[in-house]
């Protein structure tokens, strides 16, 4: 189980200036495998969540190719690649993603009916315990806190069982205590289920949790020595 970024890049265009594209992501090369997590640290604006956004299959590289095993992510149809990330790649993203008209356990389980899987009622209940939101799941978005929200859409993504988890700013409106709750739960659903997950953040503390480290910077992507 690999997902590996072969000179990856995105380039987007500009009516004036010196030059008339600029790179967000430089050309990357970079290989995820199961049982690890990996961290990618930078600063705001340097490319990070659009180098996440291609490996997820949300965003097309301007050049190259991802591939999840031996399927080219980009060379899928909207329809095939929606229900490969269904299934394979688990995403929580820094924006809101909450259905208002759904309570937490209804917005937890949703990914799983979308193609009429199985609901993992289970996984969702003991990730919702872990981190602390079991006692909400009957409760709507808009009774929740915005840490609240954040651990419901982490637990969404861990509750679905994906090959792949990529997490952009997972603990950004988290305290010190639900910040080591979620980078602990990450490292277990990695190294438990060897699985493969994917951290982008800004915040040192999740340093302490990741097998493979890597910084961006103005859209260069390189891999700290340890």
């Amino acid at each position: 189980m690999m997902l590996k970024a072969e000179n990856i890049s995105r380039r987007y265009f500009r009516k004036a200036g010196g030059a008339n594209f600029f790179y967000a992501v430089q050309p990357t090369n970079l290989e995820i495998e199961g049982g690890e997590v990996a961290v990618l640290m930078g600063r705001s604006g340097s490319g990070k969540t659009t180098l996440l956004n291609m490996l997820c299959g949300l965003l097309c590289p301007t050049e190259g190719r991802v591939w999840l095993d031996s399927t080219d992510l980009y060379s899928l149809d909207d329809r095939a690649l929606s229900r490969l990330r269904s299934r394979k790649l688990g995403v929580v993203p820094q924006s809101r993603s909450a259905i208002d008209t759904l309570t937490v356990e209804e917005n937890i389980l949703l990914p799983s009916g979308l193609y009429g899987g199985p609901a993992p009622v289970e996984d969702a209940l003991e990730w919702m315990e872990r981190l602390g939101i079991d006692r909400l799941r009957d409760a709507r978005p808009a009774e929740l806190s915005g840490g609240e929200l954040r651990r419901m859409a982490i637990v969404r993504a861990l509750a679905q069982v994906p090959d792949f988890i990529f997490a952009d700013e997972p603990t950004g409106d988290l305290d010190d205590e639900n910040t080591r709750l979620v980078l602990s739960a990450f490292h277990t659903y990695a190294h438990e289920k060897k699985k493969a997950v994917f951290i982008v953040t800004h915040e040192n503390d999740a340093l302490q949790y990741g097998d493979r480290l890597y910084r961006m910077e103005s859209g260069c992507l390189t891999e700290n020595a340890g």
